[in-house]
């Protein structure tokens, strides 16, 4: 099982262009006074923009996360986080993306907000190095 996996992070929509990803906050998922671990807003940053990168590559490259910045706006304790990423800047051996994580909440008429955003730094690596 991978961190993915564990954390239940659902994969929502997957392009070139935006990676979406769901995450169902569980117990799992908060620290000890009962909010979101702030650990896994960058978890979920990295894992987006990752993704993400690795759309605009094809075997034997890939891309690997060497800088990433997480701003925490707002606390959460249940519901769903919403990430959604989207290139900045696309090389031929660095790329540059951004996310935003939303709260949603069910049966709760307000839309989602903004609790987090990020930066996510990624060099393009072959498979040999």
């Amino acid at each position: 099982m991978n961190l993915i996996e564990y954390l239940q992070i659902e994969t929502m929509s997957i392009s070139k262009e935006q990676v979406e990803l769901l995450l169902p906050i569980s117990d799992i998922h908060l620290q000890p006074f009962g909010f979101l671990h702030g650990g896994i807003n960058g978890i979920l940053i990295e894992t987006a923009c990752s993704i993400g990168a690795n759309q605009h590559l094809s075997s034997p490259q890939y891309a690997v996360s060497v800088d990433l910045h997480v701003n925490h706006l707002n606390s959460a304790q249940n519901g769903q986080l919403r990430v959604i990423a989207r290139p900045t800047k696309i090389g031929r051996s660095i790329q540059f993306w951004a996310a935003e994580i939303y709260l949603e909440k069910e049966n709760e008429p307000t839309p989602a907000h903004l609790i987090a955003n990020g930066s996510c730094t990624l060099t393009v690596r072959n498979e040999s190095t």
